[in-house]
């Protein structure tokens, strides 16, 4: 038994630094939090002191346990958490859940994961920071009470099973009002004026004025006055200029930068840079600061001066803007600057590399640039046109690394070729294109933590799981809006001779940006109007301020969520009991068969579209909406066409064809067969041709590829990707076989080893009793009778269960079950009274 027991937090860091440590050191890992608040309850004492009541989980008890054991047996325990909030808390719980005592336990914090780092740490341990830790118990138990006490109101007063959150909420109101920006935008035309002239040596440039013209007329008339001008080189300046390299990456700007550079959502970022983190590549990746060590700093001008030579070194140090930032801690960077790449995997590889170019690149010299500006006079009006260019002198860190940018119209400044002032240019087109005012750009995941950033709303740990809970509630999705096109007019001159064209563009598309749902507009709606100051942006700042105060020992966290509940509590009874119902309900005109009112609402399964009032004596209709429609897009028109479903289309192969929409979408009904449609595919534009087109596909997919012990093998994609069917056992086919030329070996293989897997995996199989005993995930074992399933604890020796033994956990079981049932049925009875 080793002498000191080191407990980390994920059993990846616990390898690497079992590397460094000697024998005389266990390191053993707590999977994150070993304690947190109850799931089922609050888990708050309102009515008293308001602390919190931490409990382990059931699933950790075995692991706290393990711990508790290993820690009496050891003559120091190291706490090793993350050096931020959560790590600090995680370092407290661990001292509370396994009763460490004091003088046998010391907190050590690293910021990488490196021998020198980890060796250093030991050499200087420290207390466990109170301060940090009250600063997460505030930001957890504000969030719970908000949580808590919000969602009960949401299933009252919207739809059952919603939820809301203090930081979600706001982040889904920037995603709302955005779109509600771009709703109301009207583009405005105006015509852009480019030309392309020759100097005297023959090289062509392009240039423009600088001024759109508001009315076609204008730049008719402008193009006219040109016929017959001769253009000159009216004005040239020449200025030097530098450009200065990014800082650093922080949590925020390297999500930004991924996104922009290698196409990753923010939670990939995120789980690829803890990896990296992980396996000692870099340092920790949850910061706000800017900083570089001095020994990071001389190690990358140890390998600028290599790689590149001295000219190409300035070491740099960079001021971090945003509020809280703990300057204490570092910037990510990697932990070996001579390392330029990693052979991990695939996307790994690329981040790191990300994040080495910019590391290096921040230590390096601005780039030299030399900018050339033009003015183009000519001899028929006083227009004048501008070129501008620029030539890069010396590259310093551009020979590296250039940041992105989000901003979609950016034009990069091209090279001009040589010319002189009053020198005769001879031109070759110029072009008056109509061109439209354009819509605020919905957010990016990037730009929503640089907008959520910007505001001081939420800080480095909270913006990955942000933006993924707003999506996994469906209150956001990523857009796959197509777009649709729009004409627009080209007026050239080109020899002396004026023309018009008309071309066509494509707008509106917007595939991959964050577009509030329906239910994410109504749920914002009604949070806005009953809860503005939760809402508020300034507010939701303010309290990422107050927690900053409480990391610095400037304020009493309880106090602070005192005050905070005693205002917000009464506005959660007040609306519950006096708010109106959201529907976000629209009318949209009247029915002409039966003269009811026709509504685009939020139903019980999402948005939909009702004829009738809930009040009638005759019940209501009711069409799910289908595709791209919304409840803020869907015309009167359209709604009515959803009530002509289900429609029959014809006949195929003698069976009726209809096509129809159901609770998980509209589909092709075709004999006993269902086919959906595509995603986003509008059932009403569906005919015969598409519906057997279809089916055929269906059946060609449903088709027996093979056959195996006389019973069928069909194959098929799924939601866990490519798999085959046979006996009623589905059966994964991974990547080192060919999905598509599966050979009956291929088939064989594949059933066998299923059918091994079951084999092994089955503990007891009683068939006259219709039972069996398996085994489950993490270790656990599962009883099986029909719909029954029980989850066997950890303790109990699965192979030594007797019939009797499994028959009287059934037993016991089973009543619950029936009790359960009768309590629903005598609810419904009651509601029907």
């Amino acid at each position: 038994m080793a002498k000191n027991l080191v407990i980390v937090e994920s059993p990846a860091k616990a390898k690497t630094i079992e590397k460094f440590l000697g024998k005389d050191f266990q390191v053993e890992s707590s999977f994150g939090h070993i304690a947190d608040l109850p799931s089922k309850e609050l888990g708050i004492n309102v009515d008293g002191d308001f602390l919190p009541n931490y409990i382990v989980s059931s699933d950790k008890k075995a692991l706290v346990k393990k711990l508790k054991d290993l820690a009496k047996k050891s003559d120091m325990v190291w706490l090793a958490s993350d050096e931020d909030r959560e790590g600090e808390a995680i370092a407290w719980h661990l001292t509370e859940q396994l009763n460490l005592k004091s003088d046998q336990t010391k907190r050590i914090v690293f910021h990488e994961i490196t021998k020198k780092a980890i060796l250093n740490a030991v050499e200087n341990p420290r207390e466990i920071n109170y301060n940090l830790v009250n600063a997460q118990q505030a930001r957890r138990v504000l969030d719970r009470l908000v949580g808590y006490e919000l969602s009960p109101v949401l299933w009252r007063k919207v739809k059952g099973g919603l939820s809301a959150g203090r930081v979600q909420s706001v982040a889904v109101r920037l995603i709302v009002e955005r779109e509600r920006e771009i709703e109301s935008f009207v583009p405005e035309a105006s015509y852009r004026v480019d030309a392309e002239f020759v100097n005297s040596e023959g090289k062509s440039f392009k240039a423009k004025l600088p001024k759109n013209f508001t009315k076609k007329k204008d730049a008719e008339t402008f193009l006219a006055s040109c016929l017959g001008a001769d253009f000159y080189v009216d004005d040239l300046q020449k200025k030097p200029a530098k450009k200065s390299p990014a800082a650093p990456f922080t949590t925020s700007t390297l999500q930004q930068e991924a996104s922009r550079k290698l196409g990753f959502p923010v939670a990939k970022t995120m789980m690829m840079a803890q990896r990296l983190y992980e396996a000692g590549l870099i340092t920790y990746m949850r910061t706000d600061s800017v900083n570089l060590s001095e020994d990071a700093k001389a190690a990358a001008q140890e390998e600028i001066t290599k790689s590149y030579g001295a000219a190409f070194s300035k070491p740099r140090s960079f001021a971090t803007k945003s509020k809280g930032a703990q300057e204490a801690h570092e910037a990510i960077r990697p932990t070996e600057m001579s390392r330029s790449e990693v052979s991990v995997d695939y996307d790994q590889d690329r981040l790191y590399s990300l994040i080495w170019k910019r590391t290096l690149a921040s230590q390096m010299s601005d780039a030299i640039l030399e900018r050339t500006a033009v003015k183009i006079k000519n001899t028929k009006n006083a227009k004048v046109f501008t070129a501008s260019g620029e030539v890069i002198t010396f590259e310093g860190f551009l020979k590296v690394y250039l940041e992105g940018t989000d901003n979609e119209d950016d034009e990069q400044d091209g090279m001009l070729p040589m010319m002189q002032v009053e020198e005769q240019l001879n031109n070759q087109l110029i072009t008056a294109t109509e061109r439209y005012t354009k819509a605020p750009y919905r957010y990016s995941e990037a730009a929503l933590v640089k907008r959520m950033e910007e505001l001081g709303i939420g800080r480095p740990s909270t913006y990955a799981p942000t933006i993924s809970t707003i999506q996994r509630r469906d209150y956001v999705q990523k857009g796959v809006i197509e777009g649709v096109e729009r004409n627009y007019e080209q007026m050239s001159l080109k020899n002396e001779e004026i023309s018009t064209k008309t071309l066509t563009e494509k707008v509106g598309s917007d595939k991959g940006k964050l577009v509030p749902t329906d239910i994410g507009n109504v749920v914002n709606d009604f949070l806005v109007e009953n809860f503005s100051n939760i809402l508020d942006f300034g507010f939701t700042a303010k309290v990422e301020s107050d927690f900053d105060e409480i990391a610095e020992g400037n304020e009493d966290w309880i106090a602070m969520i005192k005050d905070f509940y005693n205002t917000f509590h009464p506005t959660v009874e007040d609306v519950a009991e006096n708010a109106e119902r959201a529907k976000g309900e629209r009318l949209l005109g009247i029915d002409p068969e039966s003269g009811k009112n026709v509504y685009a609402r939020l139903g019980r399964f999402g948005a939909m579209v009702q004829i009738g009032e809930a009040t009638d004596e005759e019940k209501p209709k009711f069409a799910s909406l289908q595709g791209d429609q919304t409840l803020t897009s869907i015309t009167y028109e359209q709604a009515m066409d959803l009530f002509k479903l289900p429609k029959v289309l014809g006949t195929f192969q003698d069976e009726e064809v209809l096509v129809s929409n159901g609770r998980f979408g509209p589909y092709i009904k075709f004999g006993s067969m269902y086919v959906s449609l595509d995603k986003g595919e509008n059932p009403m534009s569906v005919d015969l041709e598409r519906a057997e087109e279809l089916i055929r596909a269906k059946q060609k997919a449903d088709a027996p590829i093979g056959t195996y012990e006389d019973l069928p093998i069909q194959k098929g994609v799924g939601r866990f990707g490519p798999f085959i069917k046979w006996n009623s056992m589905f059966i994964n086919v991974n990547k080192k076989y060919d999905f598509d030329n599966l050979s009956q070996a291929d088939l064989e293989n594949l059933i066998e080893d299923k059918k091994q897997k079951e084999k092994d995996k089955l503990i007891h199989d009683w068939q006259d009793a219709g039972i069996r005993v398996e085994k489950a995930r993490w270790g656990r074992f599962n009883i099986l009778k029909g719909k029954i399933k029980i989850e066997l604890p950890k303790t109990t020796k699965a192979e030594e269960l007797t019939l009797e033994q499994v028959e009287e956990m059934i037993a016991a079981k089973a009543p619950k079950k029936k009790a359960a049932k009768k309590k629903v049925a005598k609810k419904k009875t009651t509601k029907k009274k």
